[in-house]
């Protein structure tokens, strides 16, 4: 290991640890680590301040302002009627169905929409207290269930590395679409454990700040009227669905899906559904602060080569003599884990499913379930504040270290189990 794999990682623990202690304001350790980056000569100021002009951190800022604008109708109105009326009901099963409601609208956007986890978590940080069904046990579960679908028909994107990967390991598997989904209902279901396990100990606090007795009036009197008119609230629901129609698309016609995003931004300004003041506080809004932070951070340690040094060293331990849940496991885990420091999914992906179909190869072994496995577990950390996900859920959830990490940890091994599990059932080595 290279001095600045050292420094590089060093300064990538700090940060996180920084996060968890809550001693600075939520989104200033990614920034900080950014400038010592600089100061030890690990990256340019170009390089560790590259977040803030990340297509993805765009996308979430003008998200962040349409979500601000959506406050503003009918819908929310009828979403927190809906919402409180379950919450009031409380109990596990008003728990659940949120959580299930939650996975069948991801069903549709794909697993790590950025669009939809933006829209769920802002959504629900609306929810009022309620002793029966508090919004911190609802804002950590149906926070992660975005990245959960219910039904997965749209897994194009990891179905296509998975083909990708193998096709460059020389491998000709006509790999069944149908049993490649079903390994995502096996996470999903691993998942759906974990919230059910976890009913009983997820934390019980407000998780928003104490108001006014005027506001709290104004607050009441506005939860059964939209505060726009009509024609305006129309704008609204046209730009929010103009805005989706690019993310959806943009795998297709490139940044330009962005670019609609940010149309819809300017169709609610100059309409006046929401005036530039707003509109700036939306976008500059802490969880912008640090996710656009974090991404220099990962570059950073990505750059420096200790992903590619892990996988080779971890292929090397292996060896070829070795049980083959063992085997999938321990590159799911290190797969999800220099995805989540790195902020590279893809790229960490790329670098073990690879390694894993040589040692598969080695030992006379359909690599299938391995690769299957590898990919989808790019996407299963979030154990970490240091992703968009799970930075806004600790920040919208308001919830300690202790708390975030007695849900993520357990959610996260679960999770990787079923993963493993699933490919081995699916796909017979």
């Amino acid at each position: 290991m290279t001095i600045q794999m050292i420094i590089a990682l060093g300064i990538t623990v700090l940060m996180i640890a920084l996060i968890m202690i809550e001693k600075l304001p939520f989104g200033a350790p990614p920034l900080l680590a950014c400038l010592l980056l600089v100061i030890f000569g690990i990256t340019d100021i170009k390089g560790a301040f590259s977040g803030f002009s990340n297509s993805t951190i765009i996308m979430l800022a003008e998200f962040m302002a349409i979500i601000a604008a959506l406050q503003k109708t009918n819908f929310i109105v009828m979403f927190k009627k809906a919402m409180f009326s379950m919450a009031n009901k409380g109990g596990f099963k008003s728990y659940l169905l949120i959580i299930l409601v939650v996975m069948l609208g991801c069903s549709l956007f794909g697993t790590g929409s950025t669009a939809y986890y933006v829209l769920t978590i802002g959504l629900l940080s609306t929810l009022p207290y309620s002793k029966k069904l508090p919004p911190s046990k609802v804002i950590m579960t149906a926070g992660f269930a975005a990245n959960h679908p219910l039904i997965p028909f749209n897994t194009a994107l990891q179905y296509g590395i998975v083909i990708a990967v193998l096709g460059a390991a020389g491998q000709t598997i006509n790999v069944s679409v149908f049993k490649f989904a079903m390994v995502n209902v096996f996470v999903s279901l691993g998942f759906l454990l974990n919230c059910i396990i976890q009913y009983k100990f997820l934390p019980d606090h407000p998780i928003k700040d104490s108001r006014l007795e005027e506001e709290k009036e104004e607050d009441e009197k506005n939860e059964s009227v939209s505060l726009l008119p009509k024609w305006k609230e129309n704008v609204t629901y046209a730009a929010f669905v103009f805005a989706v129609v690019g993310m959806l698309l943009q795998s297709k016609i490139g940044d330009a899906g962005y670019a609609m995003a940010g149309l819809s931004v300017a169709v609610i300004l100059i309409t006046g559904v929401l005036d530039f003041r707003e509109i700036r506080d939306a976008i500059s809004a802490p969880i912008i602060l640090m996710s656009a932070g974090v991404i220099g951070v990962a570059d950073a340690l990505g750059s420096t080569g200790l992903t590619n040094l892990v996988g080779e060293s971890v292929a090397g331990i292996l060896g070829t003599n070795i049980n083959p849940f063992v085997m999938i496991f321990a590159f799911c885990i290190l797969t999800s884990l220099l995805a989540t420091l790195t902020g590279s999914t893809i790229g960490t992906v790329y670098v073990f499913t690879p390694l894993a179909i040589a040692v598969c190869s080695n030992l006379g072994l359909d690599p299938t379930a391995a690769a299957c496995a590898i990919v989808l577990s790019g996407w299963c950390g979030h154990f970490l504040p240091i992703d968009g996900m799970p930075a806004m859920i600790l920040g919208y959830g308001k919830y300690t270290a202790k708390e975030f990490w007695q849900f993520t940890i357990p959610q996260y091994f679960i999770r990787l189990i079923a993963l493993t599990v699933g490919s081995l059932i699916m796909f017979p080595m």
